[in-house]
């Protein structure tokens, strides 16, 4: 914890102690509350989206999700799949400079996923979303092992990975400044909102086609908070 609070800039300036019944806990509990400002002129809101707004992620899908499973299951990997989990402060801030009051939203696609968030923001919207599945960011050994198990990458849980959704002319100059960040490395534009009054989030898949990315249904596996 003293390493990451180093790492991010913060300090840790409080703690406690939770007691809970024996068996009852399979680890160790740890909470936490983040302060800090908005910048000035940077009003972040899911109502904000536009109709030909990017859709961009900062980086690869499904990594933080897979590892925790990877452990709790006791599956083991030729290339060992580590969680994303980090502050992305930084990262956010070089894309303000980048983009200013163009970022409209922006989320972590933590439960449920890149799905479930851009899901979400549809409805607050009142728009859809169209995706293309080649270019969404997923490592191969979390996409063999999604397919192993019969997982979707997009509804798996991210920890250091955020969405943004940009305006259309400084969607590239906002990408640009996440690529050259090293926690935005691997990210990518994968699509566009779309007016549609059914709030659709629909996918052009690598074959060709088209589906529609729904909301997480049944139990997230695994779960992580």
């Amino acid at each position: 914890m003293g390493a990451a609070a180093r790492a991010a800039g913060v300090y840790i300036i409080a703690g406690d102690t939770k007691v809970v019944e024996r068996g009852k806990a399979d680890g160790l509990f740890i909470s936490t509350t983040g302060i800090g400002i908005v910048a000035d002129g940077l009003d972040l809101s899911a109502d904000k989206a536009r109709v030909g707004d990017r859709v961009l992620v900062s980086g690869s899908l499904g990594d933080h999700g897979v590892a925790i499973m990877s452990k709790r299951q006791n599956v083991a990997f030729q290339t060992e799949v580590v969680s994303d989990s980090a502050a992305l402060h930084n990262l956010v801030a070089v894309m303000v400079a980048a983009g200013g009051s163009s970022i409209r939203v922006m989320r972590d696609p933590t439960r449920g996923g890149l799905a479930a968030t851009l899901n979400e923001i549809a409805h607050q919207s009142d728009l859809g979303f169209r995706l293309q599945e080649t270019s969404i960011p997923v490592k191969p050994a979390v996409a063999a092992t999604c397919e192993l198990l019969g997982l979707d990458p997009i509804h798996v849980a991210n920890e250091g990975k955020l969405v943004a959704i940009v305006a259309p002319d400084l969607a590239d100059a906002v990408l640009a400044a996440m690529k050259a960040h090293p926690l935005g490395s691997d990210a990518a534009d994968i699509g566009e909102a779309v007016a549609d009054d059914r709030k659709f989030v629909q996918m052009a898949t690598g074959f060709g086609g088209r589906r529609i990315v729904d909301w997480l249904w049944g139990e997230q596996l695994p779960r992580i908070c």
